[in-house]
């Protein structure tokens, strides 16, 4: 299997969304993620951007700007995102502060993590949780 030798993440999952700007506003300000970098277009849409929890990153767009990965993804559906936290409770407040949907509460699993889901406003499915896979 690919992998880096730092511990990077090899894998970064990419969503695209009518409102960017309003899903990295919920990213950063409901669910704890830092802003990493945002590239806008001239009309004022996210041509790229990428937000980082722990060492994990997200890359988020707007839809509707062209380009072959556009064209890819139109039509796709919700995806769906596990996020390794450690506070699970105190995320999901935050969570429900901002006013993100909670669709599951904080709950222990047969596996031995503690989740909570959420979801977006365009769809998508937020897993936070203290499992990490691959980690023993």
């Amino acid at each position: 299997m690919t992998g880096t030798a730092s511990g990077v993440p090899t894998i970064f999952p990419t969503i695209l969304y009518d409102d960017a700007r309003a899903a990295i506003r919920m990213l950063t300000q409901g669910l704890g993620f830092s802003e990493e970098a945002v590239y806008e277009g001239e009309n004022g849409s996210v041509l790229h951007a990428e937000l980082s929890c722990g060492n994990g990153r997200v890359m988020l767009g707007s839809k509707g700007r062209g380009g072959l990965f556009a064209q890819a993804m139109a039509g796709a559906g919700p995806a769906g995102v596990y996020v390794v936290v450690d506070e699970v409770d105190e995320h999901c407040a935050r969570a429900k502060e901002f006013g993100v949907e909670i669709l599951m509460e904080p709950t222990d699993q047969d596996y031995g993590s503690r989740d909570y889901m959420a979801r977006d406003p365009e769809g998508n499915v937020w897993s936070f949780g203290t499992y990490a896979p691959g980690s023993g």
